[in-house]
């Protein structure tokens, strides 16, 4: 058995040491396929547990390419925004060895967007495109697509090859994907949505209501936000009165909330909603801030939300 005596932080996940031995589902989203390279790796071993790898070598690549070996059937990964929970196992293009992995105990709770975890594999972005929640992908990763600063304490030299196997064990939506909702009601806030599903909110000229208003834009078929989760929700908030965005998770990625954390009125907007739910709110004072000033909100405001569920939090194993 090897044991390594530091440990690789990947977007704020601790890889420990190995032992022994891309909004849509259409038909232009290919998952990878590899190249002939790829042909001299074998993965064997289930999707969630640590892989065991196969491979002829030295093996070097002077150009990154990808395989799907299990085709999930769960939510795909179409941007690199989306928050995802991955295993993750590499292996050594030189001797073929186990470097370093994930915890790989069935734990959910750690959520990251592609983009963080490319910060330090590059190659993840367009490896992970495509890929469904279940997924096994194998990636061939060339020198200059990996930290190798970070690799060298398990002995990568920065101009070796190194093999990833990466298990999506859960994709968050990217944002919401139900079916559109009619809603009658005048006097309210109008939506718009960018091609990404980024809301815009356009308040009439007209009175605020004076009670709690929620609107379900879009009907998600996803699990029902019960309060007993952590919700994950992308969203963009105006007051009535001042028209202008005070907040916005967008720019970011999405959030983690409990319904007890936030005011009373989002709270209630959330409850009994399904992921994949776009729902509008109106919150007037007495279920928003009341007559307190918060950051760039004046006392007294009726609030404005357009809320996207885009996935429940699992939570932590003790």
């Amino acid at each position: 058995m090897r044991k390594f005596p530091v440990a690789l932080t990947v977007a704020g996940v601790a890889l420990v040491s190995l032992t022994g031995c891309t909004a849509s589902t259409s038909a232009d989203c290919v998952p990878a396929s590899g190249t002939e390279d790829l042909d001299l790796i074998s993965v064997s071993g289930a999707v969630g547990a640590v892989p065991v790898v196969d491979v002829y070598t030295p093996f070097y690549v002077d150009e990154t390419s990808s395989r799907e070996d299990v085709t999930g059937e769960g939510t795909p990964i179409t941007t690199t925004s989306q928050l995802v929970v991955v295993d993750v196992a590499l292996f050594s293009g030189q001797t073929g060895e186990p470097l370093l992995a994930t915890p790989y105990d069935g734990d959910l709770s750690r959520a990251y967007t592609v983009d963080r975890w490319s910060e330090q594999f590059s190659a993840f972005d367009e490896a992970l495109m495509c890929a469904t929640e279940g997924s096994r992908v194998t990636i061939a990763m060339a020198p200059g697509d990996f930290d190798a600063a970070s690799l060298a304490s398990v002995g990568v030299e920065a101009d070796d090859s190194v093999i990833g196997v990466v298990d999506v064990r859960k994709v968050y939506l990217p944002a919401a994907d139900g079916d559109d909702q009619f809603n009658a009601a005048n006097g309210l806030p109008t939506v718009v949505r960018a091609p990404d599903g980024r809301p815009g909110i356009i308040v009439p000229d007209s009175a605020a209501p004076e009670e709690l208003v929620v609107e379900t834009l879009k009907e998600g078929s996803g699990e029902v936000v019960t309060g007993d989760q952590a919700v994950r929700v992308h969203y963009t908030g105006v007051t009535w009165d001042g028209r202008e965005v005070f907040d916005t998770t967008w720019d970011t990625e999405p959030a983690s909330m409990t319904l007890d954390s936030v005011v009373p009125g989002f709270a209630a907007a959330l409850e009994g909603q399904t992921v994949g739910s776009q729902v509008l709110a109106v919150i007037p004072p007495d279920q928003g801030y009341g007559d307190q000033v918060q950051g760039d909100i004046p006392a007294g405001s009726t609030l404005v939300f357009v809320i996207d569920i885009v996935g429940l939090d699992e939570a932590p194993l003790s």
